[in-house]
């Protein structure tokens, strides 16, 4: 369970409205920590074309200690682009990589969903709850009253709400913005009788200080021409015109801060704007646009000159209708250089929101669980920080080269390969994989210089049992046998194998020399399985067919130190077909016995047995069968109770739910060894390589 250090501001429409919570929340946190963090995983456009006017507000007007290129990991084009190739998984894994570097360096993170602008809307729409799993952060969801029924607005918001509860993300507050100044309180009251209490609710009437864009911003959509006043673009448009009437009409239509747009050549109108800006009688006005690309005439620009004046006038080629058209579609952004703009979104997020109450909801939650994704990602950071090596016995297998390549590049794991050498270069060049004797070891058993002192160690630990010197030499030409020895003797730190041999051929020669554990008597093994909401892990599920009560327990106590040390809390579940009291029966017994051995051993452990499989998972089967229980419905580690079980139910949870299975990992042994199936994947391979790396880190 972790503390929280984030928050993700999500929305599923375009101009939400989220920069103001965005902007309210970096003020409060500010106050309460030193170093702030923001992230938006997806911006609209690339870098060097157009940088994200949100991320530069937020770093320059907090002076927020992060680079521009740190606060993003993909543009929408990019990540529209992996999506449609079905690199679904890669676009999870680089965002959280990016997050997981500024987790390291801030103490807290404001991270900001997507816009919602242009094409891959859909995509958007489950790719934030997909990135707000996978962080493991709250969420805050923004969503746009702009000219909604309260009806509308009610359904927008609780189908974006209901997107993130079917991920099981964790929604804290529900803000509504731009909302009817009149009908903020009946909007607030319906969403509050729709939602669950511990969920906040801030409903934000307009702001039209906030929704009126700047006339820098008039002119950038335009593209227009600043003929005079350029000081002044920061006035703010809150209306516009059309001036194509006859002036007497015109001046009745002038209102505050009002933009006027008139064809180029009505000097009548343009002068008239301008002297009626000047007047006590008349308000001030934005700034005047003039289009259809006519000059204004000499005479008109001497006297421009030669008067006061205090408004920009800018100058377009489009016809007027068209430039009016543009003028109305402006969608105004919070610029970095716009402070007032950015007070503004700052009050106005304090005054509507309950910001005790979001302190306190922020600050309360705890991250329980983790998603596959998430602890890949973790298995990697941790191989990573202390690098091994690692030895793989079958290098002339495909899938071997493609996951050491990988492995290889990413920095994660040093590697030697075994076998012919000239076979495992000729496979290397066939596959055009950046693989050689410079980035990792690849050595023929028979040619080591290291043979013979294996052969003789072999013979040294074995001849106890009669083996002759002779059967040890044979026996070191064999893969998995000097593999295993590089691992006896601490030439490397860990070996897989079996991509093509079977369980018994890999794990013999560990079980021979390289021996177990003190105080432990069984090597047993675990699959990692991660499901599409957390990772459970299961046992014994390769080696041992009908374990005893005291080596069922054995393997509980093992597998729940595992659990331990790669990050997942241990709630260990004893299976078996009945739970509590309610079976009776021999198989039951054993599995209550080796409950009570863990509970005896290891009372620190929090175990349940004997407990059926849906009782162990499932919340509300869990409290029903075995109310009060520590272990019911949220079991972690979920001990078999033979072989038969355990293998058939980790191959069906993996089948049905489609669930990663990373392993099996062995324990126990002194040193890590561990078995690959025949039928393994690149990945597999990869994954068993990197949890191989972790465990010989103890």
């Amino acid at each position: 369970m972790e503390t929280n250090k984030s928050i993700f501001i999500a929305t599923a429409q375009a101009f939400s409205g989220k920069s103001i919570v965005s902007l309210g929340l970096v003020d409060i946190l500010l106050g309460k920590t030193q170093k702030i963090g923001y992230f938006k995983p997806i911006i609209n456009d690339k870098p060097e074309i157009k940088k994200d006017a949100h991320i530069e507000t937020l770093i320059h007007h907090f002076k927020l200690p992060i680079q521009y290129e740190k606060a993003f990991a993909y543009t929408r084009e990019e990540a529209n682009h992996l999506a449609e190739s079905g690199f679904h998984g890669e676009i999870i894994d680089t965002i959280i990589s990016k997050y997981k570097s500024l987790e390291e360096q801030y103490d807290f993170t404001i991270i900001e969903g997507s816009d919602f602008l242009g094409e891959g809307t859909a995509f958007e729409f489950d790719a934030n709850a997909t990135i707000a799993k996978n962080l493991g952060t709250p969420v805050i969801i923004v969503t746009s009253g702009d000219g909604k029924t309260i009806p509308q607005i009610l359904n927008a918001t609780l189908v974006t709400l209901q997107n993130f509860l079917q991920r099981k993300v964790k929604v804290i507050a529900v803000v509504v913005n731009k909302v009817d100044p009149t009908e903020v309180d009946e909007i607030r009251n319906e969403l509050k009788s729709h939602l669950k209490k511990n969920i906040i609710v801030s409903v934000i009437p307009k702001i039209i200080e906030l929704k009126s864009p700047t006339l820098k911003e008039v002119k950038d959509q335009l593209g227009a021409e600043v003929m005079f006043g350029e000081k002044y673009l920061a006035n703010r448009a809150d209306h516009f015109i059309f001036g194509a009437m006859q002036v007497s009409n015109f001046l009745n239509h002038i209102v505050q801060n009002v933009l006027i747009v008139t064809p180029g050549d009505r000097a009548d109108i343009i002068l008239a704007s301008l002297q009626a800006n000047l007047s006590k009688n008349y308000p001030k006005i934005a700034g005047i646009v003039t289009t259809g690309g006519f000059e204004i005439a000499d005479s008109v620009i001497r006297l421009i000159e030669g008067s006061n004046t205090m408004v920009p006038l800018l100058r377009v080629d489009e016809p007027s209708f068209y430039a009016a058209t543009k003028v109305a579609g402006i969608h105004s952004k919070i610029a970095a250089d716009n402070t007032d703009k950015i007070n503004i979104a700052i009050n106005t997020f304090r005054k509507y929101t309950d910001v005790p109450s979001l302190e306190k909801e922020i600050a309360a939650f705890k991250h329980v669980g983790m998603t596959p994704r998430m602890f890949q990602y973790q298995l990697v950071s941790w191989a990573k920080n202390q690098k091994k090596h690692i030895v793989l016995p079958e290098g002339k297998d495909e899938r071997i080269l493609k996951a050491a390549e990988r492995l290889i590049k990413q920095g994660i794991v040093d590697i030697t390969l075994l076998g012919d050498v000239n076979e495992i270069m000729t496979n290397i060049s066939r596959m055009g994989l950046c693989l050689n004797q410079e980035n990792c070891q690849i050595v023929n058993p028979q040619e080591s210089p290291n043979f013979d002192d294996y052969v003789h160690t072999l013979y040294e630990l074995r001849k106890g049992k009669n083996m002759p010197l002779e059967v040890a030499k044979d026996l070191m030409t064999d893969v998995a046998y000097f593999g295993t020895m590089m691992v006896y003797k601490g030439h490397a730190d860990g070996m897989v194998s079996g991509a093509i041999h079977t369980t018994a051929h890999t794990i013999r020669p560990a079980l021979q020399f390289v021996k177990t554990k003190p105080g432990i008597s069984l090597v047993s093994s675990i699959f990692f399985m991660c499901l599409p909401d957390r990772v459970t892990i299961f046992g014994d599920c390769a080696i041992n067919i009908d374990p005893s009560a005291e080596e069922l327990a054995e393997i509980a106590i093992s597998s729940a130190e595992t659990s331990e040390k790669f990050g997942i809390e241990p709630r260990v579940a004893m299976l078996s077909y009945s739970s509590g009291e309610s079976g009776t029966g021999e198989d039951v017994e054993k599995v209550r016995k080796a409950t009570e051995i863990v509970k005896s051993k290891r009372p620190d452990i929090k175990v349940e047995g004997p407990i059926q499989y849906d009782a162990a998972v499932d919340p509300i089967t869990g409290q029903q069968k075995m109310p009060g229980s520590e272990v019911a419905g949220k079991a972690s580690v979920l001990v078999f109770p033979d072989l038969n079980t355990g293998n058939n139910t980790y191959k069906a949870v993996q089948r049905e739910t489609g669930a990663i299975a990373i392993g099996p990992m062995l324990q126990g042994l002194n040193k890590p060894v561990n078995d690959l199936s025949r039928g393994c994947t690149v990945d597999d391979i990869f994954n068993t390589v990197v949890i191989t790396a972790i465990q010989a880190q103890e």
